[in-house]
């Protein structure tokens, strides 16, 4: 649990300070939930999901920070329950399935996962960045088939892939680069990371002030 991680171009020892672009700007995720939290006041899956945007930055900041084993646990997870929260929500909110339907698909998110997941793999340089990329594809997907249902947020879960496609291009770019930009590009995936987490809950609010649902 305490073994070091040495996995970006900016971390040269195994210092403390070690990252101080990459741990600076984690900053962004825990603003981008102060920004955003007054504005879903009221709205529950708005306000879980900026509660998990400020622990994303938590998290992030600790691995950057201490960089091992445990502190990259702590950077990965709130992530992950990030995302399984938003599909509850894209279930619940925008497909409007009961609680045994969405369970049903949230379930489906391992088997999706496993499927897509390899085929990622092999696509040349993605690396390790190769376990976000089913992420993206999913919220396409969703985009897709929401475009005649509920056609603005089908854009702006469009919008938010798109940005997160841009952001994961930031993270594999980071050892490439690295030679030419010795700070590297991980501290973009921070920064288009938290516009993007930040962008998603602002669709699901835009969404239920156009609905007139802005108490749940």
């Amino acid at each position: 649990m305490f073994e070091h991680i040495d996995s970006y171009c900016e971390r040269l020892d195994a210092s403390f300070w070690a990252e101080p672009v990459n741990f600076v700007t984690n900053a962004a995720f825990i603003l981008a939930a102060l920004y955003v939290w007054p504005q879903v006041r009221g709205m529950i899956w708005g306000q879980v999901l900026a509660v998990i945007l400020f622990v994303i930055g938590v998290g992030s900041s600790l691995f950057h920070s201490f960089a091992q084993t445990w502190a990259a646990i702590a950077d990965v997870v709130p992530i992950l329950i990030y995302v399984l929260v938003y599909i509850a929500l894209s279930h619940r909110v925008y497909w409007q399935h009961s609680w045994p339907k969405t369970a049903l698909f949230l379930g489906l998110f391992v088997p999706y996962v496993a499927l897509t997941l390899p085929l990622f793999q092999m696509v040349p340089g993605l690396g390790s960045s190769a376990a976000y990329a089913p992420i993206p594809l999913l919220i396409f997907i969703h985009a897709f088939l929401l475009r005649r249902r509920l056609p603005q947020v089908a854009r702006g879960l469009a919008i938010g892939a798109s940005i997160l496609c841009a952001s994961i291009l930031a993270r594999v770019l980071d050892e490439p680069m690295c030679g030419i930009w010795p700070m590297g590009t991980h501290f973009m995936w921070h920064i288009l990371n938290a516009a993007m987490l930040m962008h998603m809950i602002l669709v699901y609010r835009a969404h239920m002030l156009a609905a007139g649902q802005a108490g749940r």
